[in-house]
């Protein structure tokens, strides 16, 4: 819904609201898992109102990142598919994690 990418140097960063039912739960978190160990770049994720970045190749950490329905994830990337990675990740989200692909 709510995309803002931004180039700072090599870092690019995105926003996104999560309008899964349920929220941020197993199956969104080993899509999102998926997609982002399918980049070099090295991505973090985060909700809005949290303090500390995730590691968004890793599924135990997304779930625990326990984002409700309507919160804002905030995306970063940097290395050299920063960007692909971001706009992948923030458009997964956005389409609410559909099964193709």
């Amino acid at each position: 819904m709510l995309e803002t990418p931004k180039a700072n140097g090599q870092d690019f960063t995105g926003s996104v609201r999560l309008i899964h039912a349920v929220g941020m739960h197993a199956r969104p978190a080993v899509k999102l898992t998926k997609l982002a160990k399918k980049f070099k770049a090295h991505i973090s994720i985060r909700a809005a109102d949290a303090v500390e970045w995730i590691n968004a190749k890793s599924v135990a950490k997304v779930m625990a990142l326990r984002a409700a329905r309507d919160s804002i994830i905030e995306i970063k990337a940097s290395g050299e598919d920063a960007e692909a990675a971001v706009a992948a990740l923030v458009d997964l989200v956005e389409t609410d994690f559909p099964d193709s692909g």
